[in-house]
């Protein structure tokens, strides 16, 4: 069988020890996520008063909308092995975190932290580890353009397909988190 990849398209996963391994990762996060996700939902009645009262999901939808956009660049990126698409993608991201900053500096100065109120506690567990997450992400991504920016050559097209699996799991437990979190307080 011959190793050789379609033109087109990248490397995959059960061909790939990298991709492989990246996809371990993603399904041990994604089952830490699940049980951070229903911890938050058990509790979620006993703060649901203060959500409605507090969260700017308006707001909080513009940088989530940034966050969900940098899916596109991502594709873009490694689908072309681009380093403009690279860069958007960082920026999209960094919108994403400024956004997730600003709304914490909000929400703290109304009184509203971790370990001060239920919600609160569970609201900055469930989001800031989130937030962990999209800035390990950037991390990447700025490894990856710097990778690429010193020998594009060297850069197999694994490293994009590696990250790209990374942060389109990051913006898609952003989609559960901000519909549990934020669109959960509609209803």
């Amino acid at each position: 069988m011959s190793a050789s990849v379609a033109v087109g398209r990248g490397p995959s996963i059960a061909h790939d020890r990298v991709l492989l391994g990246v996809a371990v990762f993603i399904a041990s996060e994604s089952v830490f996520f699940l049980a951070i996700v229903l911890a938050y939902l058990a509790y979620r009645d006993a703060g649901l008063a203060t959500a409605k009262a507090n969260l700017d999901i308006p707001r909080t939808a513009i940088f989530s909308i940034a966050l969900f956009s940098s899916s596109a660049t991502m594709a873009l990126a490694a689908r072309h092995g681009s380093r403009s698409w690279l860069v958007a993608t960082i920026a999209l991201g960094a919108v994403f975190l400024a956004g997730q900053g600003s709304e914490y500096a909000r929400l703290l100065a109304s009184g509203i932290g971790p370990g001060r109120e239920l919600f609160g506690t569970t609201f900055f567990t469930l989001t800031g580890l989130h937030g962990v997450h999209v800035l390990g992400g950037l991390v990447a991504l700025f490894a990856l353009l710097a990778a690429h920016i010193r020998r594009r050559s060297a850069l197999r097209p694994v490293a994009f397909e590696a990250v790209g699996l990374y942060w389109h799991f990051v913006d898609a437990v952003w989609v559960v988190v901000f519909s549990v979190v934020y669109l959960g307080t509609l209803l």
